[in-house]
C-alpha cells in the first residue's frame, strides 16, 4: 500500500488527535483568539465556496474557486490550520500542522491529481493553466461559476464549519477558565 493511500486514510484521525494535542498546548491572548479565529473562519469560508462548484468524479470543476487553484478545499484546510496556529502562540503547533500538511496533505493532493489526470483527460491542460496551491489572481480570468447548496449539503462541508466552531468555543472556554 503507498504512502498516498494511507496518509489518506489517516488524515482526518490525524486531524482529531491534532485537535486534542491543540487545545492541551495552545496558549492563546484574547487578541491571536480573534485574530485566528478571523484567519481560521476565511478557510472555512473558502471550503464552503469549493464544496458549493465541486461536481466529485462527474466532471472536472473548473470554476469558482477551481479557477483560481487546483486545490481550494486544501487551501481552505491549510488557511483554517494557520487561523488556529496564530491562535495558540505555541511553535510546536505550527510545526505540528506544518509537518501533517507535508507528510499528509501533499501526497494526498499528488494523488487526486494522478486519478484526476486519468478520469479526466482535460486535467493536463486545466494543470497547466492553473496552480495547484496557491492562487493566481488575474483580472478576468476566472469563470466564476454557479455556487449550489445542494452541492455544499451533499458533500457535508458544514462539518469543517462545525469542527471549526468546535474548536473556537474550546478555545474560548480555555481563555476563560484555564487562564
Amino acid at each position: 500500500m503507498s504512502w498516498a493511500r494511507i496518509a489518506r486514510r489517516i488524515r482526518v484521525p490525524l486531524g482529531f488527535a491534532l485537535a486534542a494535542l491543540y487545545i492541551w498546548l495552545a496558549r492563546p491572548t484574547w487578541l491571536s483568539f480573534a485574530i485566528g479565529a478571523c484567519i481560521a473562519l476565511l478557510g472555512v469560508a473558502l471550503r464552503a465556496a469549493a464544496s458549493g462548484h465541486i461536481t466529485k468524479n462527474a466532471a472536472l470543476t473548473t470554476t469558482g474557486p477551481y479557477a483560481r487553484t487546483r486545490n481550494p478545499l486544501y487551501l481552505g484546510s491549510i488557511v483554517i490550520g494557520a487561523g488556529f496556529a496564530a491562535a495558540a502562540l505555541n511553535w510546536w503547533i505550527v510545526v505540528a500542522i506544518a509537518v501533517l500538511f507535508v507528510a499528509v496533505y501533499l501526497p494526498v493532493i499528488g494523488s487526486e491529481e494522478e486519478f484526476l489526470r486519468g478520469k479526466f483527460p482535460e486535467f493536463d491542460d486545466y494543470s497547466r493553466r492553473v496552480p495547484r496551491l496557491l492562487p493566481r489572481f488575474r483580472k478576468g480570468t476566472a469563470d466564476t461559476g454557479s455556487f449550489s447548496w445542494q452541492r455544499y449539503r451533499k458533500h457535508r462541508e458544514y462539518n469543517a464549519l462545525l469542527g471549526t466552531l468546535a474548536m473556537v468555543i474550546a478555545m474560548a472556554v480555555k481563555l476563560v477558565w484555564v487562564r
